[in-house]
């Protein structure tokens, strides 16, 4: 049992050790973020330019999305662009009433004079990449915009991004996401402070240091020829904009990046759409890895795009090298009973700090350079949040790397704005989540070991380390058996709960 013990030991610092290796990055994000000089490099031609109005489509992939298709389909039909140079496409592959309100909206704004489609197709074959793909076989347009159903772009969307594209080299533009429902729930506002920095931050720095960078699915313009040149939608990743955008980059185009305009979105309200959502990215970067490093590796590439394109496309395999930690933390604590503070202030120290306080840094930085210190409190829980949602993405890492697409699971949106609750047909979108509740059940009751292993030998110091693991399991256990029971309202934040359960204080339900 000691060896057993040791090994565990072993696979538990040296999981450590590559977490720290994320952490590292994370600074080094930053450093390069904080000397950008506020000047972005130059998009083509101004914004203002007159007299390029080429032809575009755009591109409307929806499936059962019957509380936000229309508010979509409205926002996109009244683009600021000549309407002899604009199509809309909406690609239907939905199964409920969403299909009838498509219908009824394409066909008021024909009435209208919008070119607008309804193209309803009898199988979701391809899922999204399918849809997309079959879409372009009739699309007329020289460009193609795409926008997911929680999207509602500006009017002036085209005329700011469309200019760009003046450089026959630039295959791609990508505009920042906003979040209209940031502050619905505690849920809504730690998503939006996860991504936020992928935007601010990450794509910020790749796109002007010459990296690789990706479409994310929504939100962007594509130059029709730079999908096609690049072998066009696929679907064998979950994750089909992440291939196409590499795929295309590797083909030479040249991808541009708007930080300076913002796209209204929404976030997931419920968590089990949340832990889908962060599921099926996880699945698709590994995917997309499997598929697409070896070759990029083997190119006549600069250095530095070949190591930020690996350290972008296996960042999720930390959610799985997290798993190991939490998973070998009581073992590895049996077998280093003997340690005492100075051997720790050698090891345990440094790893915590190229770790936690490396990422919590990151996170911090960006809410300070956007304003948000009254935001600052919710860094406090990026960790409960990320030990819960970690054993289930974790799975979807490791089916990322033995198997090819997969069912695409579209992420349910509803209309949400403020504080609003859920709407009562909302249980028809409900994501299974009762194999994820037993999941965490075991692994609630296992991450009590290490707690009670410190409380029988008194090192006291300790124990608010180890009570965060069963803290963050039996938070999402709770949110999740909630939605399981169908209770309608806002997602609870940790303190919020605490409250709720406790009369003697009268703190608000939500962050």
């Amino acid at each position: 049992m000691k060896v057993l013990y040791d090994i565990c030991a072993v696979a538990h610092f040296s999981a450590l050790g590559l977490l720290s290796l994320y952490g590292l990055h994370r600074l080094w994000m930053l450093a390069a973020w904080s000397r950008l000089d506020g000047n972005p490099p130059p998009h083509g031609r101004t914004p203002d330019a007159a007299g390029f109005r080429p032809k575009v489509t755009v591109q409307l992939p929806l499936y059962n999305e019957r509380f936000v298709a229309e508010r979509l389909i409205d926002a996109v039909a009244r683009l600021d662009w000549p309407s002899h140079s604009l199509e809309i496409q909406v690609l239907d592959d939905s199964t409920d009433d969403t299909r009838d309100i498509i219908a009824g909206r394409a066909s008021f704004w024909r009435g209208q004079g919008v070119d607008i489609s309804h193209i309803a197709r009898s199988n979701r074959h391809g899922y999204k990449a399918g849809a997309l793909a079959e879409g372009l076989t009739t699309a007329k347009g020289e460009f193609i915009a795409v926008f997911d159903a929680d999207f509602t772009p500006g009017r002036d969307f085209l005329r700011k991004t469309i200019p760009c594209f003046s450089d026959p080299k630039v295959g791609m533009v990508q505009t920042r996401w906003g979040f209209r429902n940031a502050e619905h729930s505690f849920l809504t506002a730690v998503q939006a402070l996860l991504l936020g920095p992928h935007f601010a931050i990450e794509h910020q720095v790749r796109y002007s240091k010459g990296l690789f960078f990706n479409f994310n699915g929504t939100a962007g313009v594509w130059r029709r020829n730079a999908i096609e040149s690049a072998g066009g939608w696929r679907p064998d990743t979950v994750t089909e904009d992440l291939d196409l955008s590499y795929r295309a980059q590797m083909a030479g185009w040249r991808f541009i990046y708007r930080n300076d305009y913002c796209v209204p979105s929404e976030l997931p309200v419920t968590f089990s759409a949340f832990r889908v959502q962060q599921q099926r990215w996880a699945k698709g970067s590994i995917q997309t890895a499997r598929k697409i490093l070896p070759g990029l590796l083997s190119r006549d590439l600069p250095l530095p795009v070949k190591c930020e394109a690996m350290a972008h496309l296996l960042a999720n395999f930390c959610w799985l090298i997290g798993s190991i930690v939490f998973l070998t933390l009581y073992p590895a604590v049996v077998a280093r009973v003997w340690v005492g503070p100075r051997e720790m202030l050698c090891l345990d120290a440094p790893l915590f700090l190229a770790t936690t306080v490396a990422i919590l840094t990151y996170f911090f930085a960006f809410l300070r350079a956007e304003g948000q210190e009254r935001s600052l409190h919710r860094l406090i829980f990026l960790p409960v949040i990320s030990i819960g949602l970690a054993p289930s993405i974790a799975l979807s890492v490791l089916k990322g790397v033995w198997s090819r697409g997969g069912v695409f699971d579209r992420t349910p949106k509803f209309g949400i704005t403020g504080r609003s609750t859920l709407p009562l047909q909302a249980f028809l979108y409900r994501n299974a989540n009762l194999p994820y509740l037993l999941l965490n059940l075991i692994l609630f009751c296992y991450s009590l070991l290490p707690l009670w292993f410190a409380w029988q030998r008194g090192t006291w110091y300790s124990l608010p380390f180890f009570a965060l693991f069963p803290g963050a399991f039996l938070y999402v256990l709770i949110q999740e058996t909630r939605e399981a029971l169908n209770m309608r309202g806002p997602f609870l934040s940790p303190s919020a709960m605490f409250a709720k359960f406790n009369p003697t204080r009268n703190t608000p339900h939500a962050d």
